[in-house]
């Protein structure tokens, strides 16, 4: 990546590793790019999308999340 993108949000796993979703162009293309950093590097695990893939991705994750929220007192 490059130093055109900029961090939206860091969560942190523990001391030294931590999930940053970060917004940017990559190759002449809008993209996020959610990804794993151990000791401040990134991993080689995570994702880049196309801003236009965003809303899909978002809703599985949401479709996910509430078919947890609904199985959690089960």
């Amino acid at each position: 990546m490059s130093d055109k993108f900029e961090t939206i949000a860091r969560i942190p796993r523990n001391a030294t590793m931590e999930l940053l979703v970060k917004t940017g162009n990559y190759w002449k293309t809008e993209v996020v790019d959610v990804r794993w950093y151990s000791d401040g590097k990134p991993t080689k695990k995570g994702i880049r999308i196309n801003m236009g893939e965003l809303d899909t991705l978002l809703k599985a994750l949401i479709k996910i999340k509430n078919k947890v929220n609904e199985n959690e007192f089960d």
